[in-house]
């Protein structure tokens, strides 16, 4: 493609710290949002509202959403892959805390660090990427040791299937990154890709939301605050973030993208620093700095020769 490049620049930068505080805040709205709405109907709902502003943009901007492109087998793939994550990602909350949960789904960048070499030769990361991975999990760990090593809660003696939860988790993440590259899906737009995510994930998890017996309360319920916060998540998160991260999947290499994702925890420990109050800690600053290392290791380039005798940057070949 002819529009792909090796190396992330200043504009896939910004946009990565972005959607990562992004989804960071998102993890404050989310918990604000299940006082009225519960986790699975909350996903669900988010991805068909999305859903249609991806295909109301589409249709504005005279992108085509045709299945005649090969891509449906791919996107049906996808979709089911979000879905499922999702799915692991509520179901293992009634176990385990959230801030297990979160860890255990942050080992994503590792599922496709180790898995994109089966899909794209050219990106197969060199030692010193994935020790930079490494480092970047273990500032995601030590931010939050104090959770991972704390005494179980009353009624979470099963946590450990929470844990399990939020490890397959983490490995549907990672397949979905890996579908996203590996399907046709790699050769059409960043929209249809996010179209398909949305558009099958949608109905999937609403399905998964009756089959539990999860309550559905009417809209005139829903006091003026839960639908604010829905309109963020499904316009601002659901639309407009992803369909970045789509964009950037498409153009920069996959591991170099999702090592970004390691700043989404942090962002929400900083979210709830200024939104609850909570303290900025000694751990948190070591934390951040230690992923912010990780992550400069990870797009570090190696150099080569070119036949001219000058250095140009390759990254992974």
């Amino acid at each position: 493609m002819n529009d792909r490049r090796t190396r992330l620049d200043t504009l896939a930068i910004v946009t990565l710290v972005g959607c990562c505080a992004l989804w960071g805040l998102n993890h404050a709205v989310t918990k604000l949002t299940l006082a009225e709405i519960p986790p699975l109907l909350q996903a669900g709902a988010r991805s068909v509202g999305a859903a249609l502003l991806v295909a109301a943009w589409a249709g504005w901007q005279g992108i085509s959403l045709s299945l005649r492109n090969g891509t449906l087998p791919g996107g049906l793939l996808a979709g089911a892959t979000f879905a499922a994550e999702f799915a692991c990602i509520y179901w293992g909350l009634q176990y385990t805390e959230a801030s297990r949960m979160i860890v255990f789904i942050y080992l994503a960048p590792f599922v496709v660090a180790l898995g994109m070499p089966l899909v794209a030769h050219s990106e197969r990361p060199s030692a010193a990427q994935l020790l930079g991975l490494a480092v970047a999990f273990s500032g995601v760990a030590w931010a939050f040791a104090e959770s991972l090593t704390g005494t179980p809660v009353p009624g979470k003696e099963q946590r450990w299937i929470g844990d399990a939860l939020g490890v397959l988790a983490a490995v549907l993440w990672g397949a979905n990154t890996l579908c996203l590259r590996g399907s046709r899906l790699a050769t059409a737009t960043p929209v249809q890709a996010l179209f398909y995510q949305l558009a099958v994930s949608g109905p999937l998890l609403l399905v998964g939301s009756w089959l539990v017996g999860e309550a559905w309360p009417a809209p005139g319920q829903l006091s003026t605050q839960a639908w604010a916060l829905m309109g963020f998540q499904t316009a601002v998160v659901s639309f407009v973030s992803y369909l970045l991260w789509f964009w950037l999947l498409r153009r920069y290499p996959a591991t170099q993208v999702t090592a970004f994702t390691l700043l989404t925890p942090l962002a929400g420990l900083l979210a709830g620093v200024g939104l609850l109050g909570e303290p900025l800690t000694l751990r948190l600053g070591v934390a951040c700095a230690t992923v912010v290392l990780g992550i400069a290791l990870v797009n570090r380039a190696p150099t080569r020769v070119s036949p001219a005798g000058s250095t140009a940057g390759t990254g992974r070949t």
